[in-house]
């Protein structure tokens, strides 16, 4: 294969690749076009393979997503597994990325601060449920989890697997940051990651 019959393949691949993160996410077009300033009739061509896709276009559409832009094309890979995180802040919380995002389950390390000086003691965490499961171990502080009717504390060292389709909420527990490893599915990052508001996990 030629460098351009190459690079032809490659652009054409775009298309099915960035809708197949948008259904991922549960995103829809018009979501992702006032995330990303791009207009509604670009991001359609786009994913049919009707607009070039041009580093103006692809890289709010990467930052969208969080992942590298040599993956958002499709580019071949260089043998190198190791990811590259790149944290990012969510509803106050830190998350960074432990895994590519293109399908299965999705790891992060999670960091929740310490509730600020003279607030509130910790309050019961929102909650929210969803298909599927989540696997949580604490790597240090005191995390609150709040599931169903329960709360429990969990400390460095414990783990926690559960059902989400029982109501759940996360909280620091401790007068230190809470630092945890999470796996979710699909549907349980789109509600963490995406959607949620406030404290709630």
């Amino acid at each position: 294969m030629s460098d351009d019959e190459e690079l032809t393949h490659v652009l054409t691949a775009v298309g099915p690749r960035l809708r197949a993160l948008r259904t991922a996410r549960g995103a829809t077009l018009a979501r992702l076009s006032e995330e990303t300033g791009i207009s509604l009739s670009t991001l359609s061509r786009l994913e049919a393979g009707q607009r070039e896709p041009t580093l103006k276009l692809l890289l709010p559409l990467a930052k969208a997503y969080g992942v590298p832009l040599d993956e958002l094309v499709g580019a071949p890979q260089t043998g190198d597994p190791r990811i590259h995180p790149r944290p990012f802040t969510r509803h106050g919380n830190t998350w960074i990325p432990l895994t590519r995002h293109l399908g299965g389950m999705h790891a992060y390390k999670q960091v929740i601060p310490v509730a600020k000086t003279g607030g509130p003691p910790t309050r019961r965490p929102e909650q929210g449920m969803h298909e599927g499961y989540e696997w949580l171990y604490i790597l240090s502080g005191r995390l609150l989890l709040a599931l169903g009717d329960h709360d429990l504390v969990l400390t460095a060292g414990e783990a926690a697997e559960f059902d989400t389709r029982t109501p759940h909420g996360f909280a620091n527990a401790g007068d230190h940051p809470v630092e945890f490893l999470a796996l979710y599915g699909a549907q349980g990052e789109r509600m963490h990651v995406r959607v949620r508001s406030g404290s709630g996990g």
